[in-house]
């Protein structure tokens, strides 16, 4: 059978690829530690399920609006406000199924053959597929571990052409954990100002989990509000991975552009996880706290126990729970009888020899750094990390 070429060119997700893999060597039998997947290792709080169930009493079962219910609209409003000092309006809200629906439809209305995409490296794992599936160009901007992964205005500036529609990037970084400052976003804005043909593609799905200053929104900016879209959803913050609620804000024409789109897709989001969000975002981010806390205290273990591992350079992350080691200096070494050569040699040297599912950063666009999740208990992580050292001593 002939699949079409936008199917043979598009590569599955390496951290999905990795989490298979990790879940069927555990099925053989295998003590696998997984650190590969996105994912809280909390329970969805129990007043978002109840809302949920309630929800089902109350017979949310029908097909529901295609940009989502008009109070979880509202809902969404009011935290944009509440959280990111973001003005919106109802008709520039469109609830999705997951963040990854949200900036699939926004890159699918925007995005011609030849336009091109600024994408700074590192970048979560799907930005650059969605782009070529929308017939568009990734334009690779490289941040590297002595800028805490994180772009310069003049290296934006040297990345935009005549042919750029769109920047896209994650702040708090998946898989970085970076956040850039609110002088560091001036100074991006201030370029972005004079191109306002180019939209801006915000990911913010991780903005609750941060170890300092608070995450700031590039459309605060009042400036390059108009060509700003903020890309969220809960399932990071409030361990609600699985009900897939994903939503963006955006300029009126993009947001129905988007809506148009989705109609002929997959429709409105399933009713249930809506009237639950709801009440997620209605809620006091405290009430997640002890969930951020958590990753607070794995993140100081996890710096201390990688800077001990032979090879590993790391910086600190600022949100997100994640470790994102450069580990270049492991290329050419020799262990066990294997040679390691890269990254991905080095990934899956890990998962043969200390039984540890981590994910190669080539598949983040950064081929020296291997990302190692730690949404996972900390007898898990230690267990974990005490046998990357003994693989790599």
């Amino acid at each position: 059978m002939q699949l079409s070429k936008r199917l043979q060119n598009l590569k599955p997700s390496a951290t999905i690829a990795m989490s298979t893999k990790a879940r069927e060597l555990k099925a053989q039998g295998l003590d696998i530690i997984s650190l590969s997947i996105g994912e809280p290792d909390f329970n969805t709080p129990d007043f978002i399920k109840d809302a949920a169930k309630k929800a089902l009493d109350e017979n949310y079962t029908a097909y529901t609006p295609i940009a989502g219910y008009p109070e979880l609209k509202e809902a969404i409003i009011t935290k944009f406000k509440r959280d990111n000092n973001i003005e919106y309006t109802q008709n520039q809200i469109v609830v999705s199924t997951g963040a990854k629906q949200s900036i699939y439809n926004v890159l699918q209305a925007i995005v011609d053959d030849g336009d091109e995409v600024v994408i700074p490296t590192p970048y979560w794992v799907s930005y650059s597929d969605i782009v070529e599936l929308s017939g568009g160009t990734p334009v690779f901007v490289e941040a590297t571990l002595e800028n805490d992964f994180k772009i310069t205005p003049a290296q934006l500036e040297a990345s935009i052409t005549d042919k750029t529609k769109a920047i896209i990037y994650s702040s708090p970084c998946n898989p970085s954990g970076s956040v850039y400052t609110k002088e560091e976003l001036q100074g991006l804005a201030t370029v972005l100002a004079k191109h306002p043909n180019v939209i801006i593609i915000s990911d913010e799905i991780y903005e609750h989990i941060v170890y300092g200053e608070k995450n700031v929104s590039i459309a605060s900016f009042p400036e390059v509000y108009n060509q700003t879209v903020t890309v969220n959803g809960l399932a990071k913050a409030f361990a609600m991975t699985g009900w897939r609620i994903g939503f963006i804000g955006a300029p009126a024409w993009l947001a129905k552009a988007c809506e148009t789109l989705q109609g002929q897709v997959t429709s409105g989001t399933n009713s249930i996880a809506q009237r639950a969000a709801i009440t997620a975002l209605e809620a006091d981010p405290s009430s997640v706290k002890y969930m951020i806390d958590a990753f607070a205290e794995r993140r100081e273990l996890m710096i201390g126990w990688a800077k001990e591992i032979p090879g590993f350079k790391v910086n600190e992350p600022k949100g997100a729970f994640y470790l994102f080691p450069d580990v270049s200096e492991t290329f050419g070494k020799t262990y066990n009888g294997v040679t390691i050569n890269n990254a991905d040699d080095l990934a899956l040297y890990i998962l043969e020899y200390a039984q540890v599912a981590i994910v190669s950063g080539s598949a983040f666009g950064s081929k020296e750094c291997i990302r190692i999740s730690y949404a996972a208990s900390v007898e898990e992580l230690q267990e974990a990390m005490a046998r990357i050292k003994k693989a790599l001593s």
